[in-house]
């Protein structure tokens, strides 16, 4: 049986709203090799992400590989975020990755075990802009061992509502007692 043309088109349109919805959904995700699967201090993996939309909101994750010799329950983070004026941040973020018993949190496969960790939700960004995310391991061990990956994924998840001029003065008028 041969494909008919408006059949073939339209199954061709479906899949590509479908790409686009996929690629509207996740913003942005990136993932950088630690060299030799150990990761010294001085490696500074740098994601670059440029942001166009302001009203959004975004779910912003940490994703890490490791292996099953990793030898500790959490990952300290220093991230460093670098605003499109220049300015910049830093923060030290926790990074849980096992349970009280050893348990991984993560899914895994034999020896390999994958983590997505949500560190900032509901964030936004204020100006468009090209945005720098840099991460530094801040652990006792350096160089860190059993390290394979660690990466950056920012989903949009919505919008931001926005207070009118008229909203806000409703808001801080001061309601009267009888």
């Amino acid at each position: 049986m041969k494909p008919n043309l408006p059949s073939l088109l339209l199954l061709m349109l479906a899949l590509c709203c479908g790409c686009q919805i996929a690629t509207q959904l996740n913003v942005f995700e990136q993932q950088t090799a630690i060299p030799h699967q150990s990761w010294d201090a001085k490696f500074r993996p740098v994601f670059t992400v440029n942001i166009t939309d302001t009203t959004a909101l975004y779910d912003i994750y940490v994703t890490l590989r490791h292996t099953n010799d990793y030898r500790y329950s959490n990952l300290w983070l220093l991230i460093t975020t670098t605003y499109p004026d220049g300015k910049s941040i830093r923060q030290r973020v926790e990074l849980p990755l096992a349970d009280a018993t050893g348990k991984w949190f993560g899914s895994g496969m034999e020896d390999i075990f994958f983590h997505r960790i949500l560190i900032q939700h509901n964030a936004y960004f204020n100006r468009p802009g090209t945005y720098r995310f840099t991460f530094e391991q801040d652990m006792r061990d350096n160089p860190l061992p059993d390290v394979m990956n660690i990466g950056l994924r920012i989903e949009k998840i919505g919008r931001r509502q926005q207070v009118t001029a008229d909203a806000a003065k409703q808001v801080s008028k001061p309601t009267t007692q009888p």
